[in-house]
């Protein structure tokens, strides 16, 4: 026989039980529902952060003649200053800081004229260089300096908040603005993306580099100079004279 007292005591306990495993299964659904809606935009954030680190510009000059000259290791870390500096204008433009994006384009004449003078002196820089020792020796050196020297470079176009909107708005990535989960996942896709370039440039260049020549990394530190130092001469000559 089963008193009332201990009907109910067992009764409350599979409620509790049951209303815990309801939970638990809704609890599941809903996050495997936010991390199939954030898919989407880690894969299109991967894609886009890797096709704007690809067209070959002032960094990525700096980046082949540092892995040319110096090894993996350094050129990898101007690939994470600009990777950083890629993901900190993503973010903006993703979460939608208005207040940021319309403070850097109002000094952005400025930024591009300390673009500019910073690009002619490591353009006299590369130039002037001498080629580093074995790999081992180098990998030490100047990393933090290389880290945000591109970083600095990269962040001195505030442009680049624009043409992530505009591509957002191609891409129909619209909805993750101001979205702070689909944001940020797209903003960890565009560093991802980005920071996969520049390790695998940084890999086959630095592959080389056993079978060049001292006299041809001098020629390649010769050669790098004179086109970030016409780089920076066509910042300079755009922010001066064209806005």
């Amino acid at each position: 026989m089963v008193f009332p007292d201990a009907l109910g005591v067992r009764t409350g306990r599979r409620g509790t039980r049951g209303l815990r495993g309801t939970q638990r299964t809704l609890h599941a659904s809903r996050s495997d529902s936010t991390l199939n809606d954030t898919l989407p935009f880690l894969a299109k954030g991967l894609a886009l952060g890797f096709a704007i680190a690809l067209p070959v510009g002032p960094i990525g000059v700096l980046c082949f003649r540092r892995a040319l000259d110096e090894g993996f290791w350094p050129a990898v870390a101007g690939g994470l200053g600009t990777a950083t500096a890629d993901a900190a204008y993503a973010a903006v433009a993703a979460f939608g800081i208005t207040a940021v994006s319309t403070l850097l384009l109002d000094f952005e004449r400025a930024l591009a004229i300390t673009g500019g003078i910073v690009l002619l002196w490591v353009g006299v820089r590369a130039f002037r260089s001498r080629p580093a020792g074995p790999p081992a020796e180098a990998r030490g050196r100047g990393l933090a300096s290389m880290f945000t020297a591109t970083f600095l470079l990269t962040l001195a176009n505030p442009t680049t908040i624009l043409s992530f909107a505009a591509v957002f708005a191609g891409l129909g990535l619209v909805g993750a603005t101001g979205h702070g989960a689909a944001a940020g996942v797209l903003t960890l896709g565009v560093f991802a993306g980005s920071m996969l370039w520049w390790i695998l440039l940084s890999g086959a260049v630095s592959a080389l580099r056993s079978r060049v020549s001292p006299s041809a990394l001098a020629w390649v530190n010769r050669s790098s100079g004179v086109l970030l130092f016409a780089f920076g001469v066509f910042v300079l000559g755009s922010a001066l004279f064209t806005r």
